[in-house]
């Protein structure tokens, strides 16, 4: 009787180099409490001693916030540039990232500026006789927003988008395999480099201990040390009271990269791996992948399905589950790349805000799902153990 070929003895023999990384990271940057109008109120009487909560005290804020960028941008020769509508940012930043990682020095590469819609408050007027009183309510509205373009020593490229108007949401975007790139050179691990992930290494053992240690800790380093050097529109004074920014996950990609000997096993398991996954984004398959599955009888929710898309010759496998998904594809034509892409921490019973110091190293409070960034196994299968770079993993390292 023949025995069954999985897919390690697939793999086994052609897999140059397997690591698992935490890859683009985008963060939310909220003010607890400033979250409700009467919070504002608050901030504008209570904290700022004034005696009525006028929105115009919000306008100067906003002002002088605005003219702190401007000689921000002139006083240390930082280019500003404008945004167009359609425009795709990264391309537009990317001469100027060049051009600061050029220098060695980290830095402030270029300042953009955009009109976008974001979370505002608008305040309404009331009257009653000679009583004149304010509230205040979030309404999305297009405002101008910064994005300050940053060539960093730990992260490399990665930017801190600032809206203008209050609450001022704040927006962090930085990637996990470019930290690693750094900490590897730092501790003398050699490494040549895919497309934003690595092909070879020295000592690969050791550069997956290295990507297994981005977490909290190093994000909120990056965010402290930036927030000390950008023109913020909160002061000390507003930190001292309270008011200040926490962060929050909104969209974290983690990685597993497959590094073959040759482009075509690469390929050759990859069109295998399509031909037996069309169907892996039905309810009943997907919790192969995401471990929650649904309930016999129960209607699905959110979004399950699988999308094939080409892009040429290139071909993505994406299976969707509620608001994330898992991507499959070629990495310049000698890797396979697997990503899950969480855009909802609740998908997996997973907070949104990262650990605080204090908890950073204790017991976890968070909920147990687990998502391996493993490849996708057949339907005869058993499901793949977790993956040091699960959702899990990125909510609570």
């Amino acid at each position: 009787m023949a025995a069954t070929v999985t897919v390690n003895d697939l793999l086994d023999g052609h897999v140059g180099l397997d690591i698992e990384c935490l890859d683009r990271i985008y963060l939310n940057g909220y003010v607890p409490n400033l979250q409700v109008g009467g919070q504002v109120v608050s901030f504008l009487t209570a904290h700022l001693g004034n005696p009525i909560p006028s929105p115009v005290i919000l306008e100067k804020i906003g002002t002088t916030f605005r003219r702190a960028v401007a000689s921000f941008a002139e006083d240390n020769r930082i280019p500003v540039v404008r945004f167009g509508k359609a425009e795709r940012k990264i391309d537009r930043m990317r001469p100027y990232l060049a051009r600061q990682a050029a220098t060695g020095q980290p830095g402030v590469a270029a300042i953009g500026v955009a009109q976008e819609f974001a979370p505002v408050y608008a305040a309404a007027k009331k009257q009653r006789g000679k009583t004149v009183w304010f509230s205040f309510s979030i309404s999305q509205r297009r405002v101008t927003c910064y994005y300050f373009y940053l060539w960093d020593d730990d992260f490399g490229p990665a930017f801190v988008k600032i809206c203008t108007y209050f609450p001022y949401p704040m927006k962090i975007w930085i990637n996990g395999h470019e930290w690693a790139k750094r900490q590897a050179i730092n501790a003398g691990i050699g490494f040549s480099e895919l497309s934003n992930g690595f092909a070879t290494a020295t000592d690969p053992a050791a550069l997956q201990t290295i990507c297994d240690r981005l977490g909290p800790g190093p994000i909120r380093v990056f965010a402290e040390r930036w927030w000390s050097i950008l023109p913020l529109p909160l002061t000390e004074h507003d930190r001292a009271a309270g008011y200040w920014w926490e962060l929050s996950m909104r969209q974290v990609e983690t990685s597993r990269t497959l590094v073959f000997d040759a482009p075509r096993h690469a390929r050759g398991f990859f069109e295998a791996l399509v031909a037996d996954n069309l169907d892996i984004g039905r309810p009943e398959l997907i919790e192969l992948i995401f471990k929650r599955g649904q309930r016999r009888g129960a209607k699905a929710g959110g979004q399950y399905k699988t999308k094939i898309i080409t892009y040429g010759t290139e071909v993505n496998v994406n299976a969707f589950y509620r608001h994330s998904r898992i991507k499959q594809y070629l990495k310049d034509g000698r890797a396979l790349r697997i990503e899950t892409v969480i855009n909802d921490p609740e998908d997996l019973r997973c907070r949104r805000r990262p650990p605080s110091p204090r908890v950073a190293g204790g017991p976890r409070p968070y909920g147990s799902a687990t998502l391996g960034s493993k490849p996708w196994p057949a339907r005869y299968a058993t499901a793949c153990s977790p993956s040091p770079a699960s959702p899990t993993r990125a909510c609570a390292p």
